[in-house]
């Protein structure tokens, strides 16, 4: 006897499957260490995490609320069939590798969950409340994406739809923020008496901003105020915004537009993903959909809508996920390679690419300069500037949110690998002259997402063969410091910054001078002026 045939697409749109979208680690109460888990913090007393104790959710039931969205939205809204994001086994095993075409282009068929990049950083940035940059063609998803991200926020379809703020060449500040009444401006004395009528989607959790690079400069730095700081002044009134998840669109991720990107609005941007291509083989739930004239915000299940306390929730869970110290620390060595540049200035602080930058001169011609050095295998060699801090701060932030959306109780390298390339998009630049991009390597020059993962990769596995975890006494020496000086004498002051000569000296006997290792001499640098001042305190204080 023949089975029945699958429901029609449409029939499945506004359901959600029961079952876990990934299956739940072993039932316990505590963590194998003795440790609470994250989950624990949150779960209802006495429930397990994960558990409904008929209290606020878990950031366990939250991770699984927030899956839920993403496979209802790829499977159903967005159709984005895509696995770009690939996640390994913790077996090691190799996955499956294909090699096709003339190119031999790799394809692997990954042995973990692995995600779509177009809709994962979406919800990571709903998650975060963070800022997300949406790229691509006209026609390509950008906008119904975003309009996704505000039904599920819990408002409607038809309050999403009015509060999108489309950019065009004559949008003011006063068509995006609010304008004073009339009757305020012809009765006030002063401005603070002039009453504002603000745009109601500035009180809004998810704000969206339709090609943003289309909006004049004057009204981009406006737009920046809110962004970066979360308030709109006009005449002297001032409306808090709070915080929320932001989505702008372009048609492009150069700035091109109408309008140049001012350079501050770009920074503010946490995270880049661009628009995948409709994969031509479900053209069938594209034709069934518009025959039906299907809109998937209209259809979005009641299940997966986070109301404002869980996202409240779910943004802090995901800030509670631990960065355990071996994750940090190949951050550290890898976000250290690239700052450097040792032709730049003359006193030591001042050799990095921030100070070329800022004299106005190319980082590339003075590191052409360096010929003593491997520009194939430094990685620093590769880029045209360093970190900043705001970058760091996101890099981290979506990687625990990665990890919660995993289900996993602190982060991985693995976590912090799958976001970098989209969180580092427009924050590193490549130096396109280095010799990294060439002998079979090209095709880097244009696909920024690989060479920032491969970035990544080389560094891991320069630390992981510097055998850095088990061998760092730049760490055994700043842990000694943190510890605090209270009780610590006069000679074990001194035997600590002789060991720190020590060091410095063993370095320049022959070593290159690479990113981590000016890092790790700023530190010992840093940890010896601190030994020197509280040297200089206890002479005073035993007088």
């Amino acid at each position: 006897m023949s089975s029945s045939p699958p429901p029609p697409h449409h029939l499945e749109l506004g359901r959600v499957s029961s079952a876990p979208t990934r299956p739940p680690a072993p039932a316990r109460t505590e963590r194998d260490d003795g440790a609470l888990d994250v989950a624990d913090l949150y779960a209802p007393e006495g429930a397990l995490p994960g558990v409904d104790g008929g209290g606020a959710p878990s950031p366990a039931q939250l991770a699984e609320k927030l899956r839920q969205a993403y496979f209802w939205m790829v499977n159903h809204a967005i159709i984005s069939p895509h696995c770009d994001v690939e996640l390994l086994a913790d077996d090691a095993v190799r996955p499956p590798t294909f090699r096709l075409g003339d190119s031999r282009a790799e394809l692997v068929l990954p042995t973990d969950q692995s995600y779509s990049s177009f809709v994962l950083l979406p919800l990571l940035t709903f998650a975060v409340r963070g800022r997300c940059l949406l790229v691509g063609g006209p026609g390509r998803g950008k906008t119904a994406s975003a309009l996704l991200m505000g039904v599920i926020a819990g408002y409607t379809p038809a309050q999403v739809r009015r509060a999108v703020q489309h950019g065009h060449p004559q949008v003011s500040v006063a068509d995006l923020f609010g304008t004073p009444l009339p009757r305020g401006l012809v009765e006030a004395e002063r401005l603070a008496d002039v009453e504002v009528a603000w745009r109601s989607w500035l009180g809004m959790r998810v704000k969206v901003v339709d090609e943003y690079n289309r909006i004049p400069t004057r009204t981009q730095s406006a737009l920046l105020t809110v962004l970066a700081d979360g308030y709109v002044e006009v005449y002297d009134q001032v409306f808090e915004t709070g915080d929320a998840a932001w989505y702008l669109t372009a048609n492009d991720d150069l700035g091109g537009g109408t309008y140049e990107v001012v350079e501050a609005l770009r920074d503010r941007i946490d995270v880049v993903v661009a628009a995948l291509p409709f994969n031509h083989r479900f053209l069938g739930a594209l034709v069934e959909r518009g025959e039906r004239r299907i809109r998937p915000e209209e259809a979005v299940p009641p299940s997966i809508v986070f109301d404002e306390a869980e996202h409240a929730a779910l943004a802090a869970a995901v800030r509670a996920v631990p960065l355990p110290q071996p994750v940090r620390r190949r951050l550290e060595h890898f976000a250290g390679q690239l700052e450097l540049l040792e032709r730049a200035g003359r006193q030591f602080e001042y050799r990095t690419k921030d100070t070329a930058r800022l004299a106005g001169v190319d980082p590339h011609l003075l590191a052409a300069a360096d010929t003593g050095r491997d520009r194939l295998g430094d990685v620093g060699a590769q880029t045209l500037n360093g970190l900043s801090v705001r970058s760091l701060q996101a890099l981290v932030l979506y990687a625990k949110a990665m990890a919660l959306f995993r289900g996993r109780d602190q982060v991985g390298v693995d976590d912090l690998r799958a976001v970098l390339p989209f969180v580092l998009h427009d924050k590193v630049a490549p130096d396109l002259s280095s010799p990294a991009f060439e002998g079979g390597r090209e095709e880097l020059r244009t696909d920024r997402t690989s060479w920032l993962r491969d970035l990544f990769d080389t560094a891991c596995a320069q630390y992981e063969a510097a055998g850095l975890d088990d061998d760092d006494p730049v760490g055994d020496v700043l842990a000694e410091l943190e510890a605090g000086l209270d009780g610590v004498t006069e000679a074990e002051v001194l035997t600590r910054q002789a060991r720190i000569e020590q060091l410095l000296a063993a370095w320049q006997d022959g070593r290159k001078l690479h990113g981590h290792l000016y890092d790790d001499a700023l530190a010992l640098k840093h940890a010896h002026q601190r030994y020197t001042n509280y040297l200089a305190w206890l002479r005073w204080s035993d007088r």
